[in-house]
């Protein structure tokens, strides 16, 4: 099936600085793909280059099987969601959504007919005669998306859309987009350096590093398969345990972290031909099993307790493995207090290996 959106060979550099590079893309119908990464990691210009607001240095932009790499904004067939809303202040919400339409020509039943259909789908219906000063953040956000609603087309950007909000708006209007994509099942692009965003919205997730893209999955395949170390840390909260040590390998391959012997036969290795010896453990602070249970694993041992923070339901222990930081998530009942000496384990078929040196799994 022919992609939604195909980016190849793009490139984008202002002046001498490059920012992005050779960068490949295939984006498939009705996907949600969610570009992720810390701010200047080129995410939010690669939006931009798809939606004509910036011209790219080299490279082409496919748009519904259509070269649009030099078309103008309005030609390509996109609805896009800004983060500062752009609402016109002296404009009704209802004049906000139908601007557009009347600018390009629309009749006036089509128009009415448009307002009303996105007004129904985001819940604004009794909002249509406010101005954006008598709105809050989120009713605000619903509108601006209304706006790229109205325009009835195959694929929409998001530029952070939620950044402005409080948490707890975020949260719902979170879910309000996820409803959104499941109901008009277009293709959505989306921005964003809030990994739980990208976690809960994408069908796939693209994370960004100086304009180069590191890994492209499933949030599923991200979270337990990092391709590095960079992803591997920036993915998770609390962040992933990192364990520098000697990878023996042989029969019963191992890491020796300080004076801990971590048996590593159940791991999956991606590259059996690497023969680093310097590599960093990585296990996630969720996969850490406590007391009793550390038994059940095939690696455990003894910890004392530095630090605890409740965290509702559920707590974090700070701890050391081979005099090495370690962050231990376990369940609130367990009772886990400071100076507590425990037991913890994990199964290092559940973890990550990563060579030193590159930072590439092993």
């Amino acid at each position: 099936m022919q992609p939604s959106v195909s980016i190849k060979d793009l490139s984008l550099a202002f002046g001498a600085v490059k920012v992005l590079e050779g960068l490949d893309l295939d984006i498939g119908q009705g996907e949600f793909l969610v570009l992720l990464g810390p701010s200047g990691c080129g995410k939010s210009t690669l939006l931009n280059c798809i939606a004509g607001l910036l011209d790219v240095s080299a490279g082409q932009i496919f748009i519904g099987g259509k070269n649009v790499t030099w078309e103008q904004p309005k030609d390509r067939g996109i609805g896009m969601v800004f983060q500062s809303y752009a609402l016109y202040p002296q404009m009704s919400v209802e004049r906000n959504l139908s601007f557009g339409l009347r600018v390009a020509g629309f009749k006036k039943e089509d128009v009415d007919h448009r307002v009303a259909r996105a007004s129904e789908i985001l819940q604004i219906e009794s909002l249509l005669k406010r101005k954006p000063a008598q709105l809050s953040g989120g009713q605000r956000q619903r509108v601006a998306i209304g706006r790229a609603l109205v325009r009835d087309v195959d694929v929409f950007l998001f530029d952070e859309p939620l950044s402005n909000l409080d948490a707890k708006l975020r949260s719902d209007l979170r879910v309000e987009i996820k409803r959104l994509h499941q109901r008009l099942k277009n293709t959505m692009i989306y921005v964003t350096h809030d990994q739980i965003e990208a976690m809960t919205l994408a069908d796939r997730i693209a994370i960004m590093k100086d304009g180069v893209i590191q890994q492209l999955d499933t949030p599923h395949v991200i979270y337990n398969e990092p391709v590095n170390l960079y992803v591997a840390g920036f993915i998770g909260s609390p962040s992933m345990n990192f364990l520098m040590g000697k990878l023996s390998r042989g029969k019963e391959p191992k890491v020796t972290v300080g004076e801990v012997t971590v048996p590593v036969s159940g791991y999956q290795f991606a590259d059996a031909q690497n023969s680093a010896d310097s590599v960093v453990l990585g296990i996630r602070p969720e996969h850490i099993l406590v007391g009793e249970m550390a038994d059940s694993v095939s690696f455990s041992t003894d910890a004392e307790v530095e630090l605890v923070e409740p965290m509702g339901s559920d707590t974090l222990a700070y701890t050391k493995i081979g005099g090495q930081a370690v962050t231990v998530r376990c369940d609130t009942e367990l009772g886990v207090s400071t100076g507590d000496k425990i037991k913890i384990g994990f199964d290092p078929a559940r973890g990550s290996i990563f060579e030193s040196e590159s930072g590439e799994r092993l």
